[in-house]
């Protein structure tokens, strides 16, 4: 009898996974692995999926992520048929007279030591050491965020500044981006709840025009990332 594998279902997402999910997804993982991963139906997924991101916008990575696939599978068909043109153009029949004809054509001269040399003129050019644009992070001026944001402070009205590693869902970055300075900021204001703890309590932005005005002023902190549940924005 073949193996049966059981999916476990969760009854609820959190939101911690709801955000997950939405970062995942944009990063190119496919519904059926989330699915496996947190347990519940891929229609969760989809619902949720498109409750974050919006129709239009979950259409469209879903229409890039077919359009990759497509791409990477017509890449390996290619692979595939050229490797086998190139074993069909090969003869591996044998016949008895070869070894003879080889044998007769063959001379001391083909073994002969090679006297002669080509030099190769060394490559002269200039390597680029510009930094490569870090493609996880978008600049802040490209930024469309909502009307209203929600951040944690303290009791003094003191920002809460973290390194980025301490993020679990940044840990693929470099560690000299992980060690970088951040702030969080929040679209909901139930999640920025979660996370107070009795020490804190939460922010209303109403004017978020405020980040790119303050922006020298972070950078003067040595804060150079905002992390939102969208994503990660360099200031």
């Amino acid at each position: 009898m073949g193996k049966v594998e059981l999916l476990i279902l969760t009854k609820r997402l959190t939101a911690k996974q709801k955000e997950e999910i939405v970062i995942s997804f944009k990063l190119g993982r496919d519904i059926d692995a989330l699915s496996q991963k947190y347990r519940c139906t891929k229609i969760t997924i989809i619902r949720n999926l498109k409750k974050n991101l919006g129709e239009l916008k979950y259409k469209d990575l879903i229409n890039k992520s077919k359009s990759l696939k497509e791409k990477t599978e017509t890449n390996k068909n290619e692979t595939n048929d050229l490797e086998k043109i190139n074993f069909d153009n090969v003869n591996f029949k044998t016949d008895p007279n070869d070894h003879k004809f080889l044998n007769e054509n063959i001379s001391s001269s083909n073994f002969e030591p090679i006297d002669s040399f080509f030099e190769i003129a060394p490559v002269d050019y200039e390597l680029d050491n510009s930094s490569r644009k870090e493609l996880s992070s978008i600049p802040l001026s490209e930024v469309d965020f909502p009307k209203i944001v929600y951040m944690v402070v303290d009791k003094k009205i003191e920002l809460e500044i973290k390194l980025l590693k301490d993020f679990p869902e940044w840990q693929f970055l470099p560690l000299d981006d992980l060690s970088r300075k951040t702030i969080e900021i929040f679209f909901d204001l139930n999640l920025a709840k979660k996370s107070c703890n009795k020490e804190q309590k939460v922010l209303k932005v109403p004017n978020t025009d405020v980040f790119r005005i303050a922006s020298p002023v972070l950078i003067s902190k040595g804060i150079t990332r905002i992390v939102c549940a969208e994503n990660l924005i360099a200031i």
